[in-house]
């Protein structure tokens, strides 16, 4: 009897696996027909069974995610709660007040109000501390639980006490939620304002719904003024979306009929050639795409289409290296699996997938050098698989000094920003035409503001020395104290004079941050690019088309 009871669930676990729609060969059918049962059975003795109560839904979610743990991380099931995280991904929308907020020195922060929601119209901003959502103390919740607090139905409201820095008293506020949509574009302009140069630029952070539109109404924004005469095109940091748009911006300027990406995986459907079936509109533009460790999947298909179609010269860092291609599949009770289906190759034919998942024990592998293989773009030039996108023209931003390192690890920029923000209430007025301005003076205003919080750090050479005098000790030579007391004297000196040694590089850390606390996004963005090098070394290029033509030819 025991058993009969059982049968239903098992029943009901195959008529869900087997509702997706996929068909088995037979020893595959019966190994999963096995496994539904003993695990059917195994799951419904720990829930009734078990010496202590069990929450039957948390248990189950536990195994799930186990399961989910040795395939790869993009494979993740997704219940009904987390349904405003789909539309988040594939729509670039949800419900909720429009703030970016994260736990900084243990208190949940601001970090940016999207422009234009209710967060942002009503006065909040980066660098304000919530305290209480609703009446409700956020101490001690998770990242998770602030989330579900803040987003909601459209129309519904959610009352928030904010600290901020030169306030003595919390501030309130009443804000409505409503349907937050993040722009995919989030700016585009001339640089430096300059129509005569004409070096037209588009940043796109995300390939969420209507990403290609937005890129292709900013590109032609451009183009109606007649005085585009090369564009840049910035996938720094871009998490990729939907693939779709990926291959809609492609075929903005490659030849029509081409190869623009293919999927393979282990099901017939899953087997599709995306072709650029309309007529380029720019053919002729000249193109840099901007990428760097972190734009990955739909950034490294446009990117890489690009590249080996010899249509644009990639610059800056290789890119994340993500291969594999998703789709959500709906499960009962509104439940939903993101799962890989499918890889990716780009026209060259090359994958460009860096992590190994294969072998399904959760132990994962880059892709030795010894594996990867040479594949060639459309003019001849040799590109290689297994890594990502490795730009034409390797640029990276200059390697943090130790005293920047220990800034970043105290979030001291971001706090300082805050300090200098509640000292000048009227810096925005004073702002110059690329933003507000990062002075000595203020330069000055933070070394006074780190003492004053009593920053320290220790540098290697300082460990190192400290290492170095245990070690003599221990072996019993004390001889060299002053000796080593001496080189102690010196790093010390060296240290003290770090801040004026890398004045120009805690400015350019500074000036973003700072920015945050007056201007709104655009206007952020469009300041930031002033000081940009990657940017600055793609406005050579295109100004220089021999040395631009020479990078897309076969060497």
């Amino acid at each position: 009897m025991k058993r009969l009871r059982k049968l239903p669930l098992v029943v009901a676990l195959l008529a869900i696996g087997f509702g997706i729609g996929f068909s088995l060969p037979d020893d595959d059918y019966f190994a999963l027909r096995k496994n539904f049962e003993i695990f059917g059975s195994l799951y419904e003795e720990l829930v009734g069974s078990y010496v202590d109560p069990v929450e039957p839904e948390q248990l189950m979610r536990r195994g799930i995610d186990a399961m989910l743990r040795d395939l790869d991380p993009y494979t993740v099931y997704y219940d009904e709660a987390d349904n405003s995280d789909i539309d988040l991904i594939t729509r670039g929308r949800y419900g909720g007040v429009g703030l970016s907020v994260h736990i900084r020195n243990g208190k949940f922060t601001v970090t940016a109000p999207v422009e234009g929601a209710s967060g942002y119209k009503q006065g909040i901003r980066a660098g304000d501390v919530i305290t209480h959502v609703d009446g409700q103390a956020v101490t001690g919740l998770s990242h998770e639980d602030m989330r579900h607090l803040m987003r909601g139905e459209p129309g519904t409201g959610v009352a928030l006490t904010i600290q901020r820095e030169g306030e003595p008293e919390p501030l309130q506020f009443i804000l409505t939620r409503e349907e937050v949509q993040l722009r995919n574009v989030p700016y585009a302009g001339f640089l430096a304002d300059d129509m005569e140069t004409g070096i037209g630029y588009v940043k796109l952070e995300r390939f969420a719904q209507g990403a290609a539109q937005e890129v292709h109404q900013a590109v032609a924004d451009l183009a109606t003024t007649g005085q585009l005469k090369g564009l840049v095109l910035d996938l720094r940091d871009n998490p990729g979306g939907l693939l779709e748009d990926a291959v809609a911006i492609v075929q903005m300027f490659v030849p029509q009929g081409s190869v623009i990406v293919t999927t393979r995986g282990r099901e017939p459907q899953t087997e599709r050639a995306y072709r650029s079936n309309t007529p380029p509109l720019y053919p002729d533009l000249p193109l840099v795409v901007l990428v760097n460790g972190l734009s990955a999947s739909a950034s490294e298909i446009v990117a890489g289409a690009l590249q080996d179609l010899d249509r644009a010269v990639i610059l800056g860092e290789t890119s994340f290296g993500k291969g594999l291609v998703q789709v959500f599949r709906p499960l009962p009770y509104n439940g939903s699996l993101k799962i890989t289906v499918s890889r990716y190759y780009i026209p060259s034919g090359r994958s460009i997938q860096a992590i190994d998942y294969r072998s399904h024990d959760g132990n994962f592998t880059e892709i030795p050098d010894s594996l990867r293989r040479a594949f060639q773009t459309a003019a001849g030039r040799t590109v290689m698989d297994g890594r990502g996108i490795e730009p034409d023209v390797p640029a990276a931003p200059a390697p943090a000094s130790e005293l920047e390192q220990a800034l970043t690890r105290r979030s001291a920029f971001f706090f300082f920003a805050n300090h200098y923000a509640a000292q000048h209430p009227d810096a925005a007025s004073q702002q110059a035409a690329d933003g507000i301005a990062v002075t000595e003076g203020t330069l000055r205003e933070f070394e006074q503001w780190l003492a004053a919080q009593n920053f320290t750090y220790r540098t290697d050479a300082e460990k190192a020395v400290e290492d170095l005098k245990t070690h003599l000790h221990e072996q019993g030579y004390t001889a060299t104290d002053d000796e080593l007391a001496a080189l102690q004297t010196a790093i010390a000196e060296q240290k003290a004079n770090d801040f004026s040694r890398y004045a120009e590089r805690l400015k350019e850390r500074l000036r973003p941050e700072i920015q945050a606390r007056y201007l709104g996004e655009k206007a952020q963005i469009r300041a930031a690019l002033t000081y940009d090098l990657q940017v600055a070394r793609a406005v050579e290029l295109l100004e220089a088309p021999p040395t631009y033509r020479s990078l897309l030819a076969p060497r």
